[in-house]
């Protein structure tokens, strides 16, 4: 694997990361502290769920999209 495909895909890997953080901070937020084991299915839901989303929006590193 080259280093820009790297970089590309740590680059969706941090903003999917960052958007993890943003979601359960603000549902904590307005919710209140909702546990651990709904705390990890809202985290697994956005990691599963972010690929996809990309991927129809247009904006998916060429490792995901490409054929092996």
């Amino acid at each position: 694997m080259d280093t820009t495909r790297l970089i590309e895909l740590l680059a969706h890997y941090i903003v999917m990361l960052t958007l993890v953080f943003g979601v359960l901070a603000l549902i904590r937020q307005t919710m209140g502290n909702l546990g651990f084991w709904i705390e990890l299915a809202v985290a697994i839901v956005i990691a599963f769920a972010y690929r996809p989303i990309v991927i129809q929006l247009g904006v998916a590193p060429r490792a995901w999209t490409e054929e092996p």
